[in-house]
C-alpha cells in the first residue's frame, strides 16, 4: 500500500495514510479512460442543431415561373435544394449523443487515473480547508500559499460556505466524492482530496 504524507493549510505535514492498492495503484489502462472521457463529452452536447427539409419550408405552392419558353432550367417549387433558400438535404436534425460505458469501466478508468495523479506526484491529501463563511479571498490566499490554485479539490459531502468560495476560482474546482469523474481530474494539473473523503471513494470504487 502507498503511504502519503496528509498536510495542514500551511503545507505542514500532520500524518500519514495509507491508499489502498485496489485504487491507487491499479494498472494503466489509457484506452478505458479514453473511453470514457469520450462518452462524458459526448453526453454534454446538447444535440440541438436542426435544418428544414424541403417539406418544412413556408413557401407557397405555386410554380416560380412558366414550364417553358423561359430559357430557363424547369422549376416547380422554391422550395428546392438548388435554390437559395431552399431545404437543405441531408441536414442536422436534434439528436441524443450521449452513451454510457459499463459501469465496470467507469470504475476502472476512474481508478486508473487516480493511480496516475499519485504516480506524477500531482495527488495530495489534506486534512482539511478550514472556512469561516462564505470567503473567495480567503480561500484564494489559502491556496495560493499551499501551491494549489489549479487543482481540484475533492470532499465526502456537500459543503455550502466552500462550494460558494471557490465558486469564482477561474482553475479550481470543487467536487464532491459521488461526483468525481475521469474529465475533471485530467482536466486539472492537481488533484487534492481531503482526508474524510477517502473512505467514500473507497466505498464508491470498491463495490
Amino acid at each position: 500500500m502507498p503511504v502519503v504524507d496528509v498536510i495542514n493549510v500551511n503545507s505542514e505535514k500532520v500524518g500519514e495514510v495509507e491508499l489502498p492498492d485496489a485504487i491507487f495503484s491499479v494498472p494503466l489502462r489509457p484506452h478505458l479512460v479514453h473511453e470514457v472521457v469520450v462518452a462524458q463529452l459526448h453526453s454534454r452536447r446538447a444535440g440541438t442543431a436542426s435544418t428544414k427539409t424541403r417539406g418544412e419550408l413556408a413557401y407557397s405552392n405555386r410554380k416560380p415561373y412558366s414550364q417553358k419558353k423561359t430559357g430557363r432550367a424547369r422549376a416547380g417549387s422554391r422550395r428546392s435544394p438548388l435554390w437559395r433558400g431552399g431545404g437543405t438535404i441531408f441536414g442536422p436534425k436534434p439528436r441524443d449523443f450521449s452513451w454510457r460505458p459499463p459501469i465496470r469501466i467507469r470504475r476502472e478508468a476512474l481508478r486508473v487515473v487516480l493511480t496516475a495523479k499519485l504516480v506524477e506526484e500531482k495527488l495530495t491529501i489534506v486534512d482539511a480547508i478550514p472556512t469561516d463563511g462564505i470567503r473567495t479571498k480567503a480561500l484564494y490566499q489559502t491556496l495560493d500559499k499551499m501551491g494549489l490554485l489549479e487543482a481540484l479539490l475533492v470532499t465526502p459531502d456537500r459543503n455550502h460556505d466552500l462550494e460558494l468560495s471557490g465558486r469564482n476560482l477561474p482553475d479550481f474546482k470543487i467536487l464532491r466524492v459521488d461526483g468525481l469523474n475521469c474529465y475533471d481530474i485530467l482536466r486539472h494539473d492537481r488533484l487534492v482530496i481531503t482526508r474524510d473523503s477517502l473512505g467514500p471513494i473507497e466505498e464508491r470504487l470498491l463495490k
